[in-house]
């Protein structure tokens, strides 16, 4: 068994970079203690000062962007313009919950004087939300920025008062030692207390870590087999931790009749479908059309080329699940795209089967092909479509095209959309996550582990944060958030009325 890490550059399938070594469990036992004994001096830290460090840490790794992006690409092949910005959208990241700490509404302070008059007597109570420990998050392939050794878990994390240790995706180790390398001499130079932040490598390192009582929750993007077998690791522990799992999700989209009319809403799908190589966790799979707008998706993916996937592993898994469909005997093969001459490459494919037969062969049909596949399930009235959408698993999103004319059945399939999605967007395409106060990325299993939390967005550091009541405790000695002066000028909710009191 090797005892390295090895990237690879996914265009010509030879190595890149320095081989990195694995974590043994000794290791792994060290920077997990490590990270707990920080976390006691982290998670007093005030918020404003959290804030600060993280900027600074979004400020580093913008100077080191370019090589960053170098690296980056030669390990993933997503290409510099969609790195440069990914790693912007990271850095912003970092700078919304800088934004969110000095706000401070996130720790749902709420406090209550006493009644004694009422039945039961209320005791002057006070409420806040505080920071776990330290949280495991394992980085995805697919986002080797945002969602990776920097990304939206690190840094919700670190911004709830919670030290962090990140299991690097084996895919670009590279790019994940010179990433926590950046992180590491930011965060020291803004006075975090060492130890708040670590890294592993190596997939046994990822159990070793789960399994570390130092750990008190997991965060996780990636596929479904492998996220389950963390998340029953998590549960199987002598003490139950959180684990928070981003899995599979097949994003099914709703094209309603005079949608279909619109001259761009093939090319539209098509660039949905190909961003990145499909290798999105909002890619559009599953696209319920009128049948006769099939033809011109057709021609759209045919018009497309492919690219290399992000390891070899993912090019043999999406070619060979979609060589078994396209032999199956349920759909019809529609057109296929360009397969670029390079090493792990792959070509979009559209395949096309009629509502029935789909709803008849749901389990198998609704599989997730990670690329740029995707079905296109053709109805002839939009009522056929309730039962199915319905019996969808759980996914990221739902998005319907309608023009005006369609609205009041749009409204209908919303309303059944609501029920399997965690955001349904209208004319628009899922791939693409706005990092904002409002944004959910969410969604019932096996799209995440737990469909009240999202991965993206403000509200993300709720994962990693836990309620605890004080009760009749003098005001000396309350955390600044529910004393009463209100000395950080946060918005509370005093017996029942929000505002900042």
């Amino acid at each position: 068994m090797s005892h390295v890490v090895q990237g690879y550059n996914p265009r010509t399938g030879e190595p890149f970079g320095e081989p990195v070594a694995k974590t043994p469990d000794s290791e792994v036992d060290r920077i997990a203690s490590a990270a707990a004994v920080a976390f006691s001096a982290w998670s007093v830290v005030p918020a404003a000062d959290r804030a600060v460090a993280l900027e600074k840490v979004a400020d580093a790794l913008d100077a080191e962007s370019s090589l960053l992006v170098s690296t980056a690409d030669s390990e993933t092949a997503l290409g510099v313009p969609r790195l440069t910005t990914e790693l912007k959208r990271t850095t912003n990241q970092l700078r919304l919950f800088a934004e969110v700490l000095r706000e401070g509404s996130y720790v749902e302070a709420t406090l209550d004087t006493a009644n004694p008059d009422i039945i039961p007597p209320r005791p002057v109570l006070r409420r806040v939300l505080r920071p776990l420990g330290t949280v495991a998050v394992f980085s995805a392939s697919n986002f080797p920025f945002a969602f990776s050794v920097a990304g939206g878990d690190t840094a919700s994390a670190l911004a709830s008062g919670c030290s962090v240790v990140v299991k690097a995706h084996s895919a670009h180790p590279s790019t994940s030692r010179e990433t926590s390398r950046v992180v590491v001499d930011a965060l020291r130079e803004a006075g975090a207390p060492e130890g708040v932040f670590g890294i592993v490598y190596g997939t046994e390192s990822g159990v070793a870590l789960v399994k570390h009582p130092a750990v008190r929750a997991v965060g996780f993007t990636g596929s479904t087999g492998g996220g389950r077998a963390l998340f029953d690791l998590a549960q199987g522990r002598p003490d139950p931790i959180p684990f928070y799992g981003e899995l599979g999700s097949v994003n099914p989209t709703v094209i309603l009749p005079g949608a279909a009319e619109r001259e761009d809403i093939a090319a539209g799908f098509a660039a949905s479908l190909t961003m990145g190589v499909g290798q999105f966790c909002t890619n559009p799979g599953l696209v319920f059309t009128p049948a006769s707008l099939v033809p011109a998706l057709g021609e759209a993916v045919a018009a497309t080329a492919g690219g290399a996937m992000l390891n070899e592993r993912m090019c043999d898994s999406y070619t060979a699940s979609t060589d078994a469909l396209a032999a199956s005997d349920l759909v019809s093969v529609v057109s296929t795209g360009t397969r670029p001459d390079e090493a792990w490459a792959v070509a979009p494919r559209l395949f096309s089967v009629p509502v029935s037969v789909f709803e008849e062969n749901l389990e198998k049909l609704t599989e997730e092909h990670f690329g740029p596949a995707a079905l296109a399930i053709t109805y002839s009235s939009p009522e056929e479509l309730h039962s199915v959408l319905a019996k969808l698993p759980g996914t990221l999103t739902g998005t319907v095209h309608a023009e005006e004319s369609d609205h009041a059945e749009a409204g209908a399939i919303a309303e059944v959309l609501r029920h399997v999605a965690g955001r349904i967007i209208f004319n628009a395409w899922p791939t693409g996550v706005a990092v904002a106060w409002g944004q959910h990325h969410g969604g019932p299993w096996p799209s995440t582990t737990n469909p009240l939390h999202t991965s993206v967005g403000a509200t993300s550091i709720r994962r990693w944060i836990a309620p605890v009541t004080y009760q009749s405790w003098p005001d000396a000695l309350l955390p600044p958030e529910l004393q009463d002066a209100n000395p950080l000028g946060i918005p509370r909710r005093v017996d029942g009325v929000l505002g900042v009191h």
